[in-house]
């Protein structure tokens, strides 16, 4: 799986699923993202071969995102999505049996919307992440986490 989310807001732009997810997936979610929400101004990742890659790494110079990787071994660098990760794990992938990836799709897609939407979050007041603060409609938003 590879989660983003908006360090601004905590919003979870996308959880993309799949058996293997390459730099060249994580570049074409991330390309869908920017079509939706635009560009990013940053990106926080570790340093995992999906975010290391030639591919990754030359769509962040291609579109002035600049790349922020965390120190090995140091995973509160990347502490919001490490709890949004943890939350996901615990409230879906350990909750259910999935028969395929559809089903885990369609659960997670429910799961997603109803922690932008309705579930309250301690570190922004006991508001949903969009009831927080709006996505932005213009490119150049706040940085973005990453993980797979």
């Amino acid at each position: 799986m590879l989660t983003i989310l908006d360090e601004g807001n905590r919003e979870g732009l996308d959880i993309a699923l799949g058996l293997s997810l390459p730099s060249r997936r994580v570049v074409r979610v991330l390309n869908e993202l920017v079509a939706l929400h635009g560009r990013p101004s940053a990106v926080r990742v570790d340093n995992g071969p999906e975010f290391t890659a030639q591919p990754f790494v030359d769509w962040c110079a291609e579109h002035g995102v600049a790349t922020h990787y965390i120190q090995p071994g140091k995973p509160d660098q990347n502490a919001y999505i490490e709890r949004f990760n943890r939350s996901y794990r615990t409230e879906v992938l350990n909750a259910h049996l999935f028969e395929s990836l559809a089903e885990l799709r369609v659960v997670t897609d429910r799961w997603l919307r109803i922690y932008n939407e309705e579930r309250p979050h301690d570190s922004l007041g006991r508001v949903p992440p969009l009831t927080f603060l709006s996505r932005p409609s213009s490119a150049g938003q706040s940085s973005i986490e990453l993980s797979a």
